[in-house]
């Protein structure tokens, strides 16, 4: 019955030899000559990803220099009774700790207590310490005099997935092994091969899915098949596989794209319509969107092909979309996807700003309409004539008869001149060549800091008039939070208020000095100092009346006192 119990794929397909191990030739290549050549550390430092073979490396490492027989090409035999020990987890020359749980001066002192024992089946005791960056500072310490100078048959294997957390002092007594990422199709072929094993069906582009939400990491892509497994009943399609995983269809982003060739407005709310429906949420949607783009956008240039991370089925799809656009296009689309997600949670209505979004996607190749020549004639300005309007008459104080007013001579505003923008891009078609029209896209040409303080200055040189908010804009910097957005911090309330109070003003400024409709400006008063005495109301008062003249002399005026 023992022999019929299930055992997980992650545990029953861990590796046991270094050729075993997926994805990490080159590091396993170099373990495997340091053995042959006798040439051992007394501590190494493995480091990387979760899930990417590090503690397994760890075991093989330590099974292999114990073998009694290892094989001509120096990997362990497996069938000695060093081999089969440490297989079974009951070596004596193997030990393990996990400092994530262990981490006291007390658990080290454990291990350092062992390490003059001398090896029993084999000749080295080899001490595996996991996520080691988990240990305490006075751990830390504590090991480090054994780890400097270990006895001969002693060897460390520390594993960490976060190598900057490990002190400087213990990184400088190991030899350190930078573990990678594992491919998409290493995990695919791994997941193959495990399929085959096991008698489960599957397709390729299914085990693609599962190897996409791995992310790098090989146990938990055999984790994930062993759900889809189970979900499937040992049939994995792709369409199971999305549907038990809860993941969005690739094709949904591959159809959106192509609407937005065809500037289709209505039919791309209609397929994000269908997306929500299925139960998606709009900002996971939005950022698979921009995922996909980028990729179509890698795919543009083959010098930046090696930039995509997906499988070879799913890679032909993305390098025969990518053709169908201008570059400028991707870097336009990824900027109006990424401010949406920036601005997701800040939002009131969110469906309303991702579906603006898609309006913005969907006519970004296309300017608004050409107007007919007859009709263009009809829209041409006609001179507006000057008129006289007399005003109505008013009465005096005294009663006195009343005086007709003197006619108002009003000249009605110049009609402003269209502004012309540059065409965004030119497309080319197969047949003729097509101008894309100029767009009514606010403006969003990208400023530095430096550009912005120098029309802030310029707005504190031409309105001298008003005395506070410029006071306030000399005593504060603005600091950029995004690319559009500034915040500046002010002294006090009546600070603030001269901001708010021409911040349309000021705003306006800055949009056409710096043609960017997206600038926005936040004004914060700063906390005082818990030591530092605040103004009480006379000394606020007289702060305001310096710095107005205008007050001062209204004050004087009323014989007012500041009370």
């Amino acid at each position: 019955m023992a022999s019929n119990q299930y055992i997980v794929s992650a545990r029953k397909y861990r590796p046991a030899t270094f050729q075993t191990v997926v994805g990490q030739k080159a590091l396993t290549a170099t373990l495997k000559n340091a053995i042959a050549g006798g040439k051992l550390a007394q501590a190494y430092l493995f480091c990387g990803p979760r899930g990417v073979g590090k503690t397994s490396c760890a075991r093989i490492f330590a099974k292999t220099i114990n073998c009694m027989n290892p094989t001509p090409d120096g990997e362990a035999c497996g069938v000695c009774e060093s081999c089969k020990a440490i297989e079974r987890g009951n070596s004596f020359n193997l030990v393990e700790l996990d400092a994530a749980s262990n981490n006291s001066v007390d658990d080290i002192r454990n291990i350092t207590d062992q390490v003059n024992i001398p090896a029993q089946v084999g000749r080295y005791r080899v001490f595996i310490i996991d996520e080691v960056h988990m240990l305490s500072n006075a751990a830390f310490n504590a090991f480090l005099k054994t780890l400097e100078e270990p006895p001969k048959n002693v060897v460390f294997i520390l594993a960490t997935t976060e190598r900057h957390k490990v002190i400087p002092t213990i990184l400088s007594r190991c030899q350190v092994y930078d573990f990678r990422r594992i491919t998409i199709n290493d995990i695919i072929d791994h997941l193959q091969y495990v399929a085959e094993s096991e008698g489960v069906r599957s397709e390729r582009e299914a085990l693609g899915v599962i190897a996409q939400k791995a992310d790098g990491a090989m146990r938990d892509a055999l984790s994930i098949f062993d759900q889809v497994v189970a979900s499937t009943q040992g049939n994995v399609t792709y369409q199971g596989t999305i549907d038990s995983l809860n993941v969005l269809d690739q094709d949904y982003y591959f159809r959106l794209v192509d609407i937005f060739k065809r500037g289709d407005v209505a039919e791309a709310l209609i397929t994000f319509k269908e997306i929500t429906d299925k139960g998606f949420d709009a900002q996971f949607f939005v950022n698979g969107l921009a995922d996909h783009i980028r990729n179509l956008m890698v795919c543009a240039d083959q010098r930046t092909l090696s930039l995509l991370e997906t499988s070879e089925e799913w890679a032909k799809k993305y390098l025969e979309q990518a053709t169908q656009f201008p570059v400028e296009w991707y870097y336009s689309a990824i900027k109006i996807l990424n401010d949406t997600d920036f601005n997701y949670k800040l939002s009131g209505n969110k469906r309303l700003l991702v579906e603006l979004a898609l309006i913005r996607l969907s006519r970004l190749l296309f300017g608004p309409q050409p107007v007919p020549q007859q009709q263009q004639h009809q829209k041409e300005p006609q001179p507006q004539p000057t008129h006289t309007t007399p005003q109505a008459p008013f009465v005096t104080p005294d009663g006195s008869k009343p005086q007709p007013a003197p006619a108002i001579t009003t000249e009605a505003p110049p009609r402003r001149k269209p502004v012309t923008r540059p065409q965004s891009f030119r497309l080319s078609s197969g047949t003729k060549d097509s101008s894309v029209m100029a767009t009514n896209e606010p403006r969003n040409v990208a400023f530095t800091p430096e550009t912005f303080l120098s029309v802030w200055e310029e707005y504190m040189n031409t309105h001298s008039e008003q005395r506070i908010l410029v006071a306030a804009m000399r005593s504060s910097v603005p600091k950029k939070v995004s690319e559009t957005h500034y915040s500046v911090m002010v002294d006090h309330p009546a600070q603030k208020q001269a901001f708010e109070t021409a911040l349309k003003e000021l705003l306006d400024f800055f949009k056409s000095r710096l043609s960017n409709d997206f600038i926005t400006l936040s004004v914060m008063v700063s906390e005082k100092d818990p030591g530092e005495k605040g103004l009480n109301s006379k000394e606020f008062l007289k702060l305001i009346v310096d710095e107005n003249p205008e007050l001062a002399k209204f004050l004087k005026a009323v014989d007012a006192e500041l009370e």
